[in-house]
C-alpha cells in the first residue's frame, strides 16, 4: 500500500500543491453538499407537513362533535377532502379513502396514529414514501381524529434532482479548482525555476551577480538571500582553493630551492665522501620539510576551522627553527643572529609541533630576510595560552602598508630582490586561527618589526 501511494504521489511541487488544493476543495465540497441536501430534505419535509396540517384542518372543520354522535358534514368539494383522509371517532374508523383497504399498510399506519392521539406524523412506504399526520378534533362529548396522507415521491424526486445537480456542480468546481491551482502554482514557481538556472550558471563561473539587487516578493527575496549566501560561500571556497595552491607553491619554494642549490654545489666540483654525505643530509632535510609543509597545509584545508589536535613543547620547536634559519645564505653571509628566549622550558601550546613550525616559520623567514643583525624569538605564557614574539632590527613595516600586511600576494617592496610571493604572513595567520589562535603585527616606535603569535595553552 505504501509503495502504491509512493508511486501515485506527485514528484513535482506543482503537482503536490495542486493535489493538496484538490483534496481540500473536495472535502469542503462534500461537507457543503451534505449540509445543503440535508437542509433541502428537511425543508421539503416541513412543506409536506404544512400541507398535511392544512388539509387536516380543512377536514376537521367538516366533523361535527357537538352532538351525541360524531357526524361528518357534507360540504362542496367533498371528493377532494376524502382523498387520503381517515376519520376516527372514539377509536372507530368512520371514513377512509376509497382507494385504501381496511387492512392495507396505510390504514394500519393511520390506525396507529389515531390510537396515539394528539398531533403526530410518521413516514411509511406503500408503493413509495407516504407521509401521514394526525389531528384531533376537539369536542365536548366525542373524541374524533383526522389522519391525512401525502405522497412524498414528488418531494423526494426534487431532492434527488438537487443532489445530482449539486454533485455535477461540485465536479465542475473541482475541475476548475485543479486547473486554476496548477496554473497559479506554475506562474508562482516560474521565478524559482529562473533563479535556480541563474544560480547554477553563476556558481559554475564564479560570477559576482546576485539575486538581492532585484525587488521580489518576500518568500522569493528570502530564497534569493539564501542563494546569494550559498554563492558567496562557493566563491569563498574557490578563493580558498586558489589561495591554498599559491601557499603550497610559496611554502615549497624554499626547500626546493635549497635542494637545487645543494645539487648545484655538489656538481660544481668533485667532493669528498664527507661532503657528499653532508649534501645528502641537507637534501633529505629539505625533502622532509617539503613533506611536512604538504601534510600541514592539507590537514588544515581538510579540517577547516576545527582545532588542530595535539600539543607541542614551544621552546624546542623554536630552537629547531632558529638552527634551521642559521643555514640560510643570508645568515651565513651577513651574520644575522637568531636568539630564542623563554621563561619556562616546559611551556606547552595546544597545537602539534608541525603546525607550530608552519605558523612561526614564515614570520622567522620574513624577520631574517629584513633584519640587519639580530632576530629574537621570545616565548612566554599568557592567561589561557602562549605568546610568541618574533622581532627583528630591520627597517620595519611602512605605516601605509600595515593595513595590507596580511592580504595574500601583497608586498611592501616588490623590488627588494627576494623572490617572495607575499603569502607567508597570510598563511601564518590562517594556520594560527585554525586552532583558535591569532597572528598580528605589533607597532613599534623604534626600528624593526614585531609579529605576535597567540596560541591556546597545551
Amino acid at each position: 500500500m505504501r509503495a502504491f501511494l509512493s508511486r501515485c504521489w506527485p514528484r513535482t511541487l506543482r503537482g503536490r500543491l495542486s493535489l493538496v488544493a484538490l483534496t481540500t476543495a473536495t472535502l469542503l465540497m462534500v461537507i457543503l453538499t451534505v449540509a445543503f441536501n440535508t437542509v433541502v430534505q428537511r425543508h421539503l419535509q416541513h412543506q409536506a407537513d404544512d400541507e398535511l396540517r392544512t388539509r387536516g384542518a380543512a377536514v376537521a372543520a367538516t366533523v361535527d362533535t357537538s352532538g351525541p354522535r360524531v357526524r361528518i358534514l357534507e360540504t362542496p368539494g367533498e371528493e377532494l377532502l376524502d382523498t387520503n383522509v381517515w376519520i376516527y371517532a372514539d377509536g372507530r374508523l368512520l371514513e377512509k379513502p376509497p382507494s385504501a383497504t381496511a387492512t392495507g399498510p396505510l390504514t394500519r399506519a393511520a390506525d396507529r396514529l389515531a390510537a396515539q392521539g394528539g398531533r403526530s406524523c410518521v413516514t411509511t412506504h406503500s408503493h413509495g414514501p407516504v407521509r401521514l399526520c394526525s389531528r384531533p378534533v376537539p369536542g365536548d362529548k366525542g373524541a374524533a381524529v383526522v389522519v391525512t396522507a401525502l405522497d412524498l415521491s414528488p418531494y423526494r424526486s426534487s431532492a434527488d434532482t438537487l443532489l445530482l445537480a449539486s454533485l455535477a456542480l461540485d465536479a465542475v468546481m473541482l475541475a476548475c479548482t485543479y486547473a486554476l491551482t496548477r496554473l497559479a502554482v506554475r506562474r508562482a514557481l516560474r521565478p524559482v525555476h529562473t533563479m535556480t538556472e541563474h544560480a547554477t550558471q553563476w556558481s559554475a563561473i564564479a560570477s559576482k551577480e546576485r539575486f538581492g539587487s532585484v525587488a521580489r516578493p518576500t518568500e522569493l527575496a528570502q530564497l534569493g538571500g539564501s542563494l546569494d549566501a550559498l554563492l558567496d560561500r562557493i566563491r569563498a571556497l574557490l578563493r580558498h582553493e586558489q589561495q591554498l595552491t599559491r601557499e603550497l607553491s610559496h611554502e615549497l619554494r624554499n626547500p626546493l630551492a635549497r635542494i637545487i642549490a645543494e645539487l648545484d654545489w655538489w656538481q660544481a666540483r668533485p667532493r669528498s665522501a664527507a661532503d657528499t654525505r653532508t649534501t645528502h643530509e641537507a637534501i633529505a632535510d629539505a625533502a622532509q620539510s617539503m613533506r611536512t609543509i604538504c601534510d600541514t597545509l592539507l590537514d588544515d584545508a581538510r579540517d577547516g576551522a576545527d582545532a588542530a589536535p595535539g600539543t607541542s613543547d614551544v621552546l624546542p620547536v623554536l630552537r629547531r627553527l632558529a638552527d634551521r634559519a642559521a643555514t640560510t645564505e643570508k645568515v651565513t653571509t651577513e651574520k644575522v643572529e637568531v636568539i630564542v628566549t623563554g621563561q619556562d622550558d616546559g611551556l606547552s601550546a595546544g597545537v602539534p609541533d608541525a603546525l607550530l613550525e608552519r605558523i612561526v616559520s614564515p614570520l622567522l623567514d620574513n624577520a631574517v630576510r629584513h633584519a640587519r643583525a639580530r632576530v629574537e624569538i621570545r616565548a612566554r605564557a599568557r592567561p589561557g595560552g602562549v605568546r610568541v614574539d618574533v622581532t627583528d632590527d630591520g627597517p620595519g613595516v611602512p605605516a601605509s602598508f600595515a593595513p595590507q600586511l596580511f592580504q595574500p600576494g601583497r608586498r611592501a617592496d616588490p623590488g627588494d630582490g627576494h623572490g617572495g610571493a607575499g603569502l607567508g604572513l597570510p598563511l601564518s595567520r590562517r594556520l594560527a586561527r585554525s586552532p583558535g589562535g591569532e597572528v598580528h603585527h605589533e607597532e613599534r616606535h623604534g626600528s624593526g618589526a614585531t609579529f605576535v603569535v597567540s596560541l591556546p595553552a597545551g
